[in-house]
């Protein structure tokens, strides 16, 4: 197997072990070994395919990007990736589709926020980075990588729906009707207004973008955001 091929079979198995342990495999596997053994397997899981795709990616080749970028195609990801950090920090309180311990999950009154946009704010800021790498810098094994990320996010999100209306139906259906899966849709059909962002969500998603976006510079070689311009 070559390296790049190495790569899209890393890729493949991280992807697709997740969601064959966070839903067929899941109820058999806690069975078997318990809550607890399941954990441990898969994070292993998650650790060891993870591993072996950031291994591929090292050691495959940096082929031809497959189109140009430029200035104005950096600038749009650079907004798009801002607006992804807000999206992620902005996720992290008050969202009750969080793990609770197995305590009740709190719903808020109202989708204010990021959660006005999406109710999966955290899985579309992880899609968002993968499209905005895929449009940066397209050369294969990134594209591979990145794709997998999209595919892991918005796939999750989606069968997230699923469990939870199984697991919460008093709850998960009303939240449902209040926000929507695609960005900005609960807003369009009146669902949900735009505002509420916490400075969590606003001044935590501008320092982690800054701080993202710079950390390229070293671990990348080469510059990415504001500081192309800088």
């Amino acid at each position: 197997m070559d390296n790049t091929n190495a790569v899209l079979a890393a890729a493949v198995a991280f992807v697709g072990s997740h969601f064959l342990l966070s839903h067929p495999l899941r109820k058999p596997v806690i069975r078997a070994i318990g809550e607890m053994g399941f954990q441990g397997v898969y994070s292993l899981v998650a650790f060891v395919t993870l591993g072996w795709m950031v291994v591929a990616y090292l050691k495959a080749p940096m082929t031809a990007p497959l189109w140009p970028v430029g200035d104005a195609l950096w600038a749009i990801v650079s907004a798009v990736m801002l607006i992804a950090s807000i999206l992620l920090m902005g996720s992290l309180i008050r969202n009750p589709a969080l793990p609770t311990g197995g305590r009740p999950a709190a719903f808020p009154d109202a989708a204010r926020g990021v959660f006005a946009v999406t109710r999966h704010p955290m899985m579309w800021s992880f899609a968002l980075w993968g499209l905005c790498h895929i449009a940066v810098f397209p050369v294969t094994k990134n594209i591979v990588v990145a794709a997998a990320i999209v595919v892991l996010a918005l796939v999750g999100a989606a069968l997230q729906d699923r469990k939870k209306e199984r697991l919460q139906p008093d709850l998960w259906p009303a939240w449902e009707s209040k926000t929507s899966y695609l960005p900005f849709a609960a807003i369009v059909a009146g669902r949900a207004r735009l505002g509420g962002f916490g400075l969590h969500a606003l001044l935590g998603g501008l320092v982690v973008w800054l701080v993202a976006t710079w950390a390229h510079i070293p671990l990348a070689g080469w510059a990415a955001g504001i500081w192309r311009w800088l």
